[in-house]
């Protein structure tokens, strides 16, 4: 295993936590967080914050380890996480939703001081460590090699995406904030939680995403901004309980993770009469491209335009950006990229610039279009699916010889994950069997809903795998082939 290089930044920054501290001073009474059981004031959230840091301490946690939280949409998880800054630990946030193959993988790889299932409701008093020295936390999702990979922020970082988010959004005290997303990634963490608490504004936490609770809790809470997947629009609007919920109070809602589409967002702002902001990031960028609260500009074929203070180009080749409308890879420097991959030296940014893999143009007004992608990552309802990370699970199973795993287009989610599986000679595929194998040993949006055996994989010269043929294929038989 390589050495990790990121235990201490080089130039500490304010811990990302007191400025949270700060906007709890100024609202102590406010609520912060409603969730199904209880409310919590800022005050009360700072409290359980301080006293889980207590507990990490008389658990033997130091500053600068790293503190794995395995925790659901509650307001435990935005304790444990203050609480792990406060310390000066860093925060490794994972879904509940992994399985325990794919959790160990994780652990194995961050090897944290401590892992965290339940957080206690117990007030404290705690001196805040002022400086973040250690990384604030890291970003899992599996890596375009099958490997787990965590992707390492500053408190620095942290900071710049949060004020970002929130002057996106145009947060103010006033707001309340319906969270559905899954906290432990970086668009339900920083867009539904964090830069909302950094404004002063209440987050809802109803636990999960069913569409007659969440336009429920819209009309009762008096939800004015709501951030959700293309899929949760969709589910919204297709309820039942759609056409009577009262969605006076929503002056925004936010799209994120997987690509929302126009006619989408148009009949969502028909319907409900406020506009979808779409926009764009990943695991190591948060946030970086977007369309803004206080711009009206919509164009149905881009993503919006780089947030302030980020930059962004297309690149053609290794060294020559293209020129106007031009289509090339696309890349961006922003403060709130990665620092690197937890346990890989590699650097991942040249000169600040991150290759983001996904190809564009970008237009006279600074407008970006997303036209393709170089890497194989798969979005299926906002979680990324990495092709060989499911190839893996597939290619143990005893009777299967090779398989290629590829995105397939969905009306709902966007992408859907299919296989396609070579048996071994002498074998009797079960789709069913297969597909049961991977569900046990893959998180629920990982495994495949489509698999097709085939006699053999498309190659090339070299013996890679053509998947893009794979993909035509599968369009041009319109899906068909068995689906568990």
């Amino acid at each position: 295993m390589a050495v990790p290089v990121f235990n201490q930044v080089s130039s500490p920054t304010r811990n990302f936590v007191c400025l949270l501290e700060e906007t709890a001073a100024r609202f102590p009474e406010k609520p912060a967080l409603v969730c199904p059981d209880e409310t919590l004031s800022y005050n009360v959230l700072h409290e359980r914050a301080a006293g889980f840091a207590r507990e990490l301490a008389e658990r033997g946690v130091r500053s600068g380890d790293r503190v794995a939280l395995v925790l659901p949409n509650h307001w435990s998880f935005a304790a444990a996480m203050l609480g792990t800054w406060k310390l000066g630990a860093t925060a490794v946030p994972l879904s509940p939703l992994l399985k325990s193959e794919e959790r160990d993988a994780v652990l194995a790889d961050v090897a944290p001081a401590l892992v965290v299932e339940g957080v206690a409701a117990r007030p404290g008093q705690w001196n805040t460590a002022p400086e973040g020295a250690a990384p604030a936390h890291f970003g899992y999702s599996s890596g375009s090699t099958g490997r787990p990979k965590g992707a390492v922020f500053s408190h620095a970082a942290l900071t710049f995406a949060n004020h970002s988010w929130a002057d996106m959004m145009a947060v103010v005290p006033e707001d309340v904030v319906l969270s559905v997303l899954p906290l432990p990634h970086s668009f339900g963490l920083n867009g539904s939680l964090l830069a909302p608490l950094l404004r002063g504004a209440t987050v809802v936490l109803p636990g999960g995403f069913a569409p007659d609770k969440v336009l429920e809790a819209m009309t009762d809470r008096r939800v004015t901004l709501f951030l959700g997947v293309a899929t949760m629009f969709r589910r919204l609007l297709g309820a039942p309980e759609f056409a009577g919920a009262d969605l006076s109070s929503l002056r925004l809602a936010v799209s994120g993770a997987a690509p929302c589409p126009w006619e989408l967002a148009s009949e969502w702002r028909r319907r409900a009469g406020h506009r979808i902001l779409r926009g764009y990031g990943m695991t190591e960028l948060f946030r970086p491209i977007s369309y803004l609260a206080s711009e009206p500009e919509d164009r149905p074929e881009c993503i919006g335009r780089a947030v302030p203070g980020v930059d962004v180009r297309v690149v053609a080749d290794e060294s020559a950006a293209t020129g106007e409308g031009d289509t090339g890879e696309l890349w961006i420097r922003t403060p709130a990229a990665l620092q690197g991959y937890w346990n890989d030296p590699a650097p991942v940014l040249e000169e600040g610039w991150f290759r983001t893999g996904d190809l564009a143009r970008i237009s006279a007004g600074g407008f970006v279009e997303i036209t393709g992608r170089l890497r194989e990552r798969i979005l299926r309802g906002g979680y990324s699916v990495f092709p060989q990370e499911v190839e893996a699970v597939l290619v143990e199973h005893p009777d299967v010889a090779e398989a290629a795993v590829v995105g397939v287009p969905h009306p709902e989610l966007g992408e859907e994950v299919a296989a396609f599986v070579v048996v071994k000679p002498g074998v009797r595929p079960e789709t069913n069997t297969l597909a049961a194998y991977c569900a046990d040993r893959l998180a629920r949006f990982k495994y495949p809903r489509h698999i097709r055996f085939v006699s053999e994989l498309p190659k090339g010269a070299t013996g890679k795998v053509m998947k893009v043929e794979l993909v035509r294929g599968w369009r041009a038989g319109e899906g068909e082939g068995e689906e568990p």
